[in-house]
C-alpha cells in the first residue's frame, strides 16, 4: 500500500482511508466548534493538543486486556488440538479488529505467554511437538497481521503491544520464545507489533533465573530489530509492584495506580488524554519578561502551566462526562468480550477505573528559552526542569484527590504535536535561544537528540522523570548502527536503566533495507546490489513505522538524531 505523509506514519493509501480522512477532519471541525471557545481557541493556536479529536465524547482511548476473564471456552468444544490453535489465534485478530475500531487508541496483552498458555491448557491442548509445531506457525501469522493489516479506518495498522517475559511453565516459555523467534526470522520489513519484553530479578533478569535465556534471545533480536523493547519491573517506582500486573500499552502509555482499588494494568486503559505545549509558554515569558531572573520567569512558568492546566482539566472532565452517558450498546466489542477489570454492565463503574492523563512536551526547549542552557548540561537549570514535573505531577495529583478519579502526568510522545507546535510557535515568536531550526520540539523530558552525551548518562538524566511521569514515558538510546549480536552490551545498557529509575526503555538505530535484494545496514545505494529503491525503518513515538511517512517534525528529529 502506498505509504502517506500526514498525522500518522501508520496509514497507508486506500479509496475507504480517503473517505475517512474527509469525515474525519469534519468530525474535528464540528467538535471544536461545539465546545466553549477557549476551549478551542487553546488547540487552534497550539497551546493545548486535544488527541484523538474525532472520539471526544464517542469513546476511549485504549485498554490492556482482561483475556481470561470471559474467555468463552464453549466456542472450541468438540475441536481436535489443531482446530482449537487456529480458532484461538483467529479470535485472537477479531479481537484485535474489533477492539481497533471501538476505542481510538493501542491494545495490549498483559502476560501474553502466560494468557495463551493458560487458554490453551485450559482447551486441553497438548503441549507436543506437533502442537508446538502449529502454534509458532500461528504465531508467525499473527505478527505478519499485526504488520502487514490496515484496515482500521480503511488505512491504519492495529496498534497492538504483546508483553513477555514472566513466563511461568514450559508452555508459557515456549510461547514468548516463539513470539521472539518468529519476529526475528520473518525479516526486516516486518516491524510490528510493538514487543515489550519485562525484565524482572529472580524471573528473567540474572544469569540462572528460569527465563533468562529468553532475556537473552530477547536482546539479540533488538540488536537486529530494534524489538522487543523494555519494561524494568525493578525499577525504583516499580519493584513494590507484582510484575504480571505491570504493562505497557502503545507507544508508553502506563497505568497502574487506581484510587477505586483495582491496582495494575489488567483490564484497565486511559480514557483521554491532552498534551500542554510548554515551549509556548515559555517563548510567552522570554518575549514579555526577557530582563527578568530566571527564578522571576520559572514563577511566571508555573502561574502560566497552572492557567493552561486548569482549563485542559476541565475539557477532560467533559469529555470522561460525555463517555459516560453512551450506553452498553455503543461498545459491543468491550461488552461481549468482557475484558475490562470488572464487569462492563455499568459504564460509570467500568471506565472510573481508567486513567485522565495531562501530557506535556518541549521540556528541553522549555528550560533552554527561559534558562538559557540545556537542562542536561546545567545542574541548577536541570534541578529547575525536575522540580517543574514534580510540580505539574502534584497538580495532578490533586486533581485526582479533588475528583476522585485516577488523574495522571504523560510523558507524551508527540509524533504530531513535536512538528506543529514548533510551526506554529515558529511564526509569532523570535527568542534568543535557537529553538526552532531544528523544526521539531523534544520528546516530553527526554534530552535533545542530538546531545550526543554517552548513553549511561542520558539514562541517569531522564531516570528521575520517569517516576513523576506516571501516565507513562520512555527512554532511548541512540546507536549508529544496529549492535548485532552484542545482547551483553544491551544488556549493560539495561542494567543502567535499572539502576537510574527508568521504568520502560527502547534501543534505536537506523536500519535502511534494499527493496531489490532485501539485504540491510545504513546506506543511501545497496552496497550489494547498488539498487536505490530503500525502505528505511525508524521509531516513531514509542512504534516503529517507515520514515517516508512521518510527520515533517519527526522527519527533522530523526536528520537530528546523534548516537548515545
Amino acid at each position: 500500500m502506498k505509504q502517506l505523509t500526514n498525522e500518522n506514519a501508520a496509514n497507508r493509501s486506500s479509496y475507504v482511508g480517503s473517505v475517512y480522512n474527509v469525515g474525519e477532519r469534519a468530525v474535528k471541525n464540528e467538535v471544536l466548534s461545539s465546545l466553549p471557545p477557549e476551549w478551542s481557541r487553546l488547540h487552534r493556536e497550539g497551546y493545548i493538543h486535544i488527541h484523538d479529536l474525532d472520539a471526544y465524547g464517542k469513546t476511549y482511548n485504549c485498554l490492556t486486556f482482561n483475556f481470561l476473564n470471559a474467555f468463552p471456552y464453549k466456542q472450541f468444544e468438540g475441536l481436535r488440538d489443531s482446530g482449537k490453535i487456529v480458532r484461538l489465534f483467529g479470535f485472537i485478530k477479531t479481537l484485535f479488529a474489533d477492539m481497533g475500531n471501538e476505542q481510538s487508541g493501542g491494545m495490549a496483552f498483559a502476560n501474553f505467554d502466560n494468557e495463551l498458555a493458560t487458554v490453551l491448557e485450559k482447551l486441553g491442548v497438548r503441549y507436543n511437538e506437533s502442537n508446538c509445531d502449529l502454534i509458532a506457525e500461528a504465531i508467525a501469522d499473527l505478527l505478519l497481521w499485526c504488520n502487514n493489516t490496515h484496515t482500521r479506518m480503511g488505512q491504519t495498522s492495529y496498534y497492538v503491544t504483546l508483553n513477555i517475559g514472566l513466563a511461568e511453565n514450559e508452555f508459557a516459555r515456549f510461547i514468548a520464545y516463539s513470539v521472539i523467534e518468529q519476529f526475528e526470522k520473518l525479516g526486516d520489513t516486518v516491524y510490528k507489533p510493538n514487543i515489550v519484553f519485562k525484565v524482572c530479578k529472580g524471573v528473567s533478569r540474572l544469569e540462572g533465573d528460569r527465563n533468562f535465556d529468553l532475556y537473552r534471545k530477547a536482546l539479540l533480536c533488538t540488536a537486529k530489530k530494534m524489538i522487543p523493547t523494555y519494561l524494568l519491573c525493578d525499577c525504583v517506582s516499580d519493584r513494590e509492584i507484582a510484575p504480571d500486573k505491570l504493562s505497557v500499552m502503545g507507544c508508553r502509555t502506563r497505568v497502574v495506580d487506581d484510587i477505586y482499588g483495582k491496582g495494575g494494568a489488567i483490564g484497565r486503559g486511559n480514557i483521554d488524554n491532552i498534551s500542554i505545549n510548554l515551549p509556548r509558554l515559555a517563548l510567552e515569558i522570554d518575549r514579555d519578561h526577557r530582563g527578568d531572573t530566571v527564578s522571576k520567569k520559572i514563577d511566571l512558568l508555573r502561574k502560566k502551566w497552572l492557567s493552561i492546566a486548569d482549563v485542559t482539566k476541565e475539557i477532560l472532565l467533559d469529555r470522561y462526562n460525555k463517555i459516560l452517558s453512551l450506553s452498553i450498546d455503543d461498545f459491543p466489542s468491550n461488552a461481549t468480550r468482557q475484558l475490562w477489570c470488572i464487569a462492563f454492565e455499568d459504564i460509570p463503574e467500568v471506565f472510573k477505573h481508567g486513567t485522565l492523563s495531562i501530557g506535556f512536551i518541549g521540556l528541553s526547549e522549555t528550560m533552554e528559552i527561559l534558562c538559557g542552557k540545556r537542562f542536561y548540561n546545567d545542574a541548577e537549570t536541570y534541578r529547575i526542569a525536575l522540580d517543574f514535573v514534580a510540580f505539574m505531577r502534584e497538580y495532578c495529583n490533586k486533581q485526582r484527590d479533588k475528583y476522585k478519579l485516577n488523574f495522571s502526568l504523560l510523558a507524551t510522545s508527540g509524533e504530531l504535536i513535536s512538528g506543529r507546535f514548533s510551526e506554529i510557535d515558529s511564526k509569532q515568536f523570535s527568542p534568543e535561544a535557537d529553538v526552532f531550526s531544528k523544526g521539531f520540539y523534544t520528546n516530553s523530558f527526554h534530552v535533545n537528540v542530538d546531545s550526543g552525551i554517552s548513553a549511561r548518562e542520558k539514562l541517569i538524566k531522564e531516570g528521575p522523570f520517569h517516576a513523576l511521569s506516571n501516565g507513562g514515558c520512555i527512554s532511548y538510546i541512540e546507536l549508529n548502527e544496529a549492535p548485532i549480536g552484542n545482547d551483553e552490551g544491551l544488556r549493560e545498557l539495561v542494567e543502567e536503566a535499572v539502576e537510574a529509575g527508568v521504568r520502560y526503555m527502547g534501543i534505536n538505530f537506523p536500519k535502511d533495507i534494499c527493496d531489490d535484494c532485501g539485504i540491510s545496514g545504513v546506506f543511501n545505494e545497496c552496497p550489494a546490489c547498488c539498487g536505490k529503491k530503500i525502505t528505511r525503518i525508524r521509531r516513531v513515538s514509542g512504534y516503529l513505522e517507515i520514515l517516508d511517512g512521518f510527520t515533517n517534525g519527526k522527519k527533522n528529529e530523526v536528520k537530528s538524531r546523534k548516537s548515545n
